[in-house]
């Protein structure tokens, strides 16, 4: 049976990641600061320690339960938000839990997929359109993200660490906290489009970031070049 890693597999849209590739005959394990009981397998990350360090402890757990397997995939959803210009109070402090959320994550969820994704195995990552252009308003956020998609164009390179025959690749929700529920992007359908990327259903070019914008309850999936 194929086994999968979502990484912030007990957040909001991983929850849903978790329970999709279940019901699809995976084996899943989650990697988040909390377990998810629907996945075969946990991970506890931790908050404490260095990137080095949190990110050897993770790929150990990891290489003990695949023991000689690989992993087909690997989903990284985790990450958050917080707004704030360079002069806000707690700007220092909520840019530093921006990169600690969306780029460390991202940079782990790489290190495992060098050591741990199969040949010709999918690696996604979390973006944001907003951080296609300049965000004054939500700058940790915007720098996070942006340095998400600089990944993508890394790892989507020659010799970038990744077994042979790897996709990577980040979807880039729209962000409109004040929008209508029929403009956001559902959990479920992003679930369907990553589960048409990994079994090759769905054409994905290596390296491009996929917009998914919903309008009018309409969910349009785009490779941006």
């Amino acid at each position: 049976m194929s086994k999968l890693v979502v990484y912030g597999g007990a957040g909001g849209l991983g929850r849903v990641l978790v329970q999709h590739f279940k019901s699809k005959g995976y084996t899943v394990i989650n990697i988040d600061l909390v377990e998810n009981k629907d996945a075969d397998f946990n991970t506890l990350a931790s908050t404490s320690g260095s990137l080095s360090e949190q990110g050897h402890a993770i790929n150990e757990s990891i290489s003990s339960l695949l023991g000689t397997e690989k992993l087909c995939g690997i989903f990284c959803v985790a990450g958050g938000w917080a707004g704030g210009n360079s002069g806000s109070k707690d700007f220092l402090k909520s840019s530093e839990l921006m990169i600690h959320q969306s780029v460390n994550s991202s940079l782990i969820a790489a290190n495992i997929a060098s050591k741990h994704l199969q040949t010709g195995g999918l690696l996604t990552l979390t973006g944001a359109l907003a951080a296609l252009d300049a965000t004054p308003g939500m700058i940790g956020y915007g720098i996070a993200k942006a340095a998400v998609h600089h990944l993508v164009k890394d790892l989507a390179a020659p010799s970038s660490g990744l077994p042979e025959g790897c996709k990577v690749t980040a979807v880039l929700p729209k962000f409109m906290p004040d929008a209508d529920f029929d403009m956001w992007t559902s959990p479920a359908e992003i679930a369907t489009q990553l589960e048409g990327y990994l079994t090759g259903q769905l054409p994905l070019t290596s390296g491009k970031l996929v917009s998914a914008v919903t309008n009018g309850g309409v969910t349009k999936f785009e490779q941006l070049e």
